[in-house]
């Protein structure tokens, strides 16, 4: 069964979802709306010209910080410091390049609709949704984009223009995860391209724990620097 949201700002129990992690439709994207869903583990996942689809999935990729790896020749070339890496500084046009770029064995990302920039980029005003960005010669060649409450980030797209330049980019989101104790990344949906950076699976009920411990914490609300 799949629910109809009321103008009211309250979603159905997680565990209500479908066998494909479908709960429910309708709403808007309004922070608090946002927020709220983030807060209990439901995350919106539509096409442009579709209602709003909100889904908890029943198995969830997540990443603890400490289980990272990264390849020997990423780690080279980041010891190189071939690219420069901040954090902030550019939102839009990481969430612009999220929707649009393609990406090798992934769909062009047309679930970033252009009421999701808006609404990313309304939470990124507010200190919620962040961006880390990778740069060579002064122009943006990679990056991704996410949100955070307590010491869960949501990482929710990546893009690149140069090879490794979004890989960097996640090298240094989870060295921020570590200096600030964050529990996990929720990397969402589960693919081979994440866990070859050590995320694992876990049922729903384990991620809704998680999630619940790591909210106990204070959210690090505003721009963030490495």
């Amino acid at each position: 069964m799949v629910f109809q949201l009321p103008e009211e700002i309250v979603f159905p129990k997680p565990e209500l979802a479908d066998p494909d992690g479908l709960l429910a439709i309708g709403g808007d994207l309004s922070p608090q709306r946002l927020l709220t869903a983030y807060s209990i583990g439901i995350f919106p996942w539509s096409s442009e010209g579709e209602p709003i689809l909100w889904w908890s999935l029943p198995q969830r990729l997540i990443l603890f910080p400490d289980n990272a790896k990264f390849s020997k020749s990423l780690l080279q070339r980041i010891k190189k410091q071939e690219f420069e890496i901040r954090v902030d500084t550019n939102f839009q046009k990481v969430i612009e390049n999220c929707a649009s770029v393609n990406r090798k064995n992934q769909k062009r990302g047309t679930w970033i609709t252009s009421d999701m920039i808006d609404a990313y980029i309304h939470l990124h005003e507010l200190g919620f949704a962040h961006s880390f960005e990778t740069y060579k010669n002064n122009e943006l060649v990679g990056g991704l984009y996410g949100l955070s409450l307590g010491k869960m980030f949501a990482g929710e797209s990546m893009f690149y223009l140069q090879r490794d330049a979004s890989k960097v980019a996640y090298y240094y989101l989870l060295q921020f995860a570590l200096r600030h104790q964050f529990h996990f990344i929720d990397c969402q949906q589960v693919t081979s391209h994440m866990k070859s950076f050590g995320a694992s699976v876990v049922k729903r009920r384990t991620f809704q724990k998680l999630l619940e411990k790591s909210l106990m914490f204070q959210t690090m609300i505003g721009k963030w620097e490495l």
